[in-house]
């Protein structure tokens, strides 16, 4: 058993020597992760034996350490019985030294002398068998306690050695188990310290997914109407077969559509029709809403200043009577309150709400000249807020620019929202109905290849040729078939993403994908992309939505990416 722990311990010297070499700089880390995942599955191959090593010690020790406390409690009942047999040996000593002095006087003494003084042969033979007697009493008497001294002075030599034996194995037991721990502990050890550079190192992944899914949340009021020629899919880019991914909407896509509101409000829906249609099982209750709130600008009037500030709407949708901008008021309004954590129990406005667009926009110079027709939404509908039907609570009112047709349910405060398609006819209104569509939102159908800063990393348009549509599968082979390094698998043009990336050779030798002649793409019911097919080099692939979303934003070059889990994949 100890040549496997110096074994072990000699690989895991080696794998440290070689990790230690591994490790550069954290920033030079990626180039690295295949050496440590490397070390970190032979140092699990190398423990995994002394690991069932050690579950069978475990189990000789069980039944080795039973035995030696089966062992210990028979010697202390030994070692009880000695001490009282000691004790009682104490007082029969003195006992012992009578018999053996009257044994010793009878066997002396003259029997003729016993003859003279007897009376008469009868009383002769009585006294001489009361001596035999007495005699044979005090012999035995001296051969029972001799023999008794004998076994207790036998049962101490054994007690002392077997406790010398007993404390030995004792200690060599307990230094094995120590020993198989030792090594055990410390190979795992040195495994958590190469899953946490790994770690790190996949981290750059995690920021890549980040930055090209999108963390951040839209909104109307801040964000440019622009309109980007190259993002749409009747650009041109040049070559063909071209192929782009288009999002519908971008995050979030939870609550309130404002885009949909205001194609809802030039439908001719009113503001309470367009919330209930949102936020489900609500009502609009009047409260007090007077005072003041904190927020990160400052205290100030909630209804006069605060809600007069908030810039996540043009005040331009005037349309049916101001009904986009009053659903907007009572939305912001709500979700205020919620987020101060007044409730229809407590009705303290406690918090401290942001003014970006982390909670919700405040702009200082609306709220100092206010368009006239924001004005008139937040006075018409001062003190309205969303109340749950269900919760009898304060709606959490979420709402975002543009979910691409589909709203998806959320839960908050005791209340849930619904999901459905934002059509007039639902899921066979979209995409042609969809109120965001009618209303104009330019990100409803979207390719996107810049950053929020409007950096493309080099690129022009969102399109990709063949090879790098066949590229993106490959890198998916490698993510979901099983084959190659993950963590390799991120944008090739390093200059924007750095790391070590595979090139577009080395993934096309894993997945053998060289070319992409068509696709097509399915859609669930729950407002997701379900699968995309593509024609291929290696016949036809079908890949389940989700899983090439994320193969996309991993491998996708530049900035090229996909905002929502509903999309499309554009063929020219």
């Amino acid at each position: 058993m100890r040549r496997i722990g110096i074994i072990l311990t000699i690989i895991l010297l080696v794998l440290f020597v070689r990790g230690a070499r591994a490790i550069s700089p954290i920033e030079e880390l990626q180039t690295e992760i295949d050496k440590l995942s490397a070390s970190l599955e032979m140092s699990r191959r190398a423990t995994t034996p002394l690991e069932a090593e050690l579950s069978k010690l475990r189990a000789q020790l069980a039944n080795i350490q039973a035995g030696i406390d089966k062992a210990k409690a028979e010697l202390r009942s030994l070692e009880i019985s000695i001490s009282e047999r000691e004790k009682e040996f104490g007082q029969n000593y003195v006992l012992l030294a009578e018999r053996a002095l009257s044994f010793y006087k009878a066997s002396r003494q003259n029997s003729s002398l016993l003859i003279l003084f007897s009376n008469g042969p009868a009383g002769i033979m009585r006294d001489l068998f009361y001596r035999r007697v007495a005699t044979d009493r005090d012999k035995n008497a001296i051969a029972e306690i001799s023999i008794k001294l004998i076994q207790l002075e036998a049962d101490k030599k054994k007690a002392q050695e077997d406790k010398a034996k007993l404390d030995g194995l004792q200690v060599k037991v307990d230094k094995e188990a120590k020993f198989f721990e030792g090594e055990i502990s410390g190979a795992k050890a040195y495994q958590a310290k190469l899953s946490q550079q790994i770690a790190s190192l996949s981290a750059r992944q995690q920021s890549i997914l980040a930055e090209k899914s999108g963390t951040f949340q839209t909104t109307v009021g801040d964000v440019p109407l622009a309109d980007d020629p190259a993002s749409r899919p009747d650009y041109k880019p040049g070559f063909s077969p071209a192929f782009a991914a288009f999002s519908f909407g971008a995050p979030h896509f939870k609550g309130m559509s404002q885009y949909g509101a205001y194609g809802r409000a030039k439908s001719g829906q009113g503001e309470e029709q367009i919330l209930k249609a949102y936020y489900g099982d609500v009502r609009i209750e009047k409260v007090d809403t007077g005072g003041d709130i904190n927020t990160l600008a400052g205290t100030m009037n909630f209804e006069d200043k605060y809600l007069m500030g908030i810039a996540e709407m043009p005040s331009s949708w005037t349309d049916n009577n101001l009904a986009a901008l009053k659903a907007q008021a009572i939305a912001a309004r709500s979700y205020a309150l919620a987020y101060i954590g007044w409730r229809m129990g407590n009705r303290a406005k406690s918090g401290t709400i942001c003014t970006s667009e982390n909670c919700q926009v405040w702009s200082e110079n609306k709220a100092n000249n206010t368009p006239e027709d924001w004005k008139r939404a937040v006075k018409d509908t001062e003190g309205k807020i969303l109340v749950g039907n269900g919760s009898g609570e304060v709606v959490n009112a979420w709402y975002a620019s543009t979910s691409g047709g589909y709203q998806e349910s959320y839960s908050s405060l005791g209340h849930s929202t619904p999901g459905f398609w934002d059509t007039p006819s639902g899921r066979g209104g979209w995409t042609s109905q969809a109120y965001e569509k009618t209303a104009g939102s330019p990100w409803f159908y979207k390719g996107w290849y810049k950053n929020r800063s409007g950096d493309s990393c080099g690129r022009s348009h969102p399109w990709l040729t063949s090879e790098e549509m066949a590229d993106i599968l490959n890198a998916w082979t490698v993510l979901f078939q099983g084959k190659g390094d993950s963590s390799r698998v991120t944008p090739a043009d390093t200059s924007c993403w750095g790391g070590n990336p595979y090139s577009r050779e080395e993934l096309r030798s894993i997945g053998e994908f060289s070319s992409v002649s068509d696709v097509s793409v399915s859609y669930s019911d729950s407002g997701v992309t379900a699968n995309v097919t593509f024609a291929t080099n290696k016949g036809s692939v079908s890949i389940n939505g989700n899983d090439f979303y994320k193969a996309f934003n991993l491998r996708a070059p530049g900035r090229i990416a996909l905002k929502s889990g509903l999309y499309n994949i554009e063929r020219r």
